[in-house]
């Protein structure tokens, strides 16, 4: 079993990428059929009244095990039903998926494989497992439906494509789910990946709306992570010997000037203005 080295860039510090929540829940759009998330949710809270896991920056504690810094994502790994249903959205045999504590985007969960012989294995060697790797992304389709459905519960109202849709489900005799217009398809830019260089031990995947508006994107590093080929797509596995995303360091990705992940615009190192011009991306983006 081959630990993570240190030959990886980092994006983020183990402390600052242990954790997880969905923000902006409260948002609406009038779609009144259950929702993936809500159902999941609201399921584990019912198996576990009762939280015994701690959680801090250095260290989250579950019964007696402690599992310390880049480690940390191991305790919902072993014992997911300890946590808050605001922190554990689902889980089964094979996989946990959780909620980034500081999210890049508005949505922004963690696949994490539960597979003892590959957690603690880097993803560019893990996934030359093909079996493991199709396990990987069956587990990531599915989750994407979850994705695409919360955002849709969240934004649909705003969206173009989808007032056919909100009509036809408001009208006296709403039709039946299959029979409704398909309205937006919010799967399409989803991003889904492993970093190139992982700041956390346990082997887990990213799957987050492709917005990048949220308060916790403070530094370069946060935006690039997720913007340049430091990000590599689930889908590009299994990865070439000769890839040069196997050598994030000498490809600099986490140091290049921000670039708008939808325009191409260019903003230099200036995170202010990439800000506020991501808020405005976000709203183009939910209108669409």
């Amino acid at each position: 079993m081959a630990a993570i080295g240190n030959e990886h860039e980092h994006p983020t510090s183990g402390e600052e990428v242990k954790g997880e929540t969905i923000a902006d829940a409260s948002s609406s759009t009038g779609d009144k059929r259950p929702n993936a998330f809500t159902e999941l949710m609201s399921r584990k809270q019912a198996k576990s009244s009762a939280k015994v896991a701690k959680e801090s920056r250095k260290s989250t504690t579950v019964g007696t095990k402690v599992f310390p810094g880049m480690y940390g994502l191991g305790a919902y790994i072993d014992q997911p039903e300890q946590f808050e249903k605001d922190r554990v959205i689902d889980y089964n045999d094979e996989f946990v998926i959780i909620n980034d504590l500081f999210p890049k985007s508005v949505i922004h969960c963690l696949i994490l494989p539960r597979d003892k012989t590959k957690t603690l294995v880097h993803p560019f060697e893990a996934f030359e497992d093909a079996q493991f790797l199709e396990a990987c992304k069956t587990e990531a389709e599915r989750v994407k439906k979850m994705v695409g459905s919360e955002l849709r519960r969240r934004y649909g109202r705003f969206s173009k494509q989808e007032r056919a849709r909100i009509e036809a489900m408001e009208s006296e005799n709403p039709p039946d789910e299959e029979q409704l217009p398909p309205g937006r398809d919010w799967t399409a830019d989803l991003l889904v990946g492993i970093h190139a260089g992982p700041s956390m031990a346990n082997l887990h995947v990213h799957v987050l709306s492709p917005d990048r508006h949220s308060a916790c994107l403070k530094h370069r590093k946060h935006y690039n992570s997720f913007s340049t080929p430091f990000l590599v797509p689930l889908d590009a596995f299994p990865l070439a010997k000769d890839d040069a995303r196997r050598h994030p360091g000498e490809g600099g990705y986490l140091n290049r000037e921000f670039q708008c992940w939808r325009c191409q615009r260019s903003f230099g190192k200036s995170m202010q203005k990439l800000k506020e011009h991501l808020a405005e991306e976000f709203e183009q983006w939910r209108s669409e």
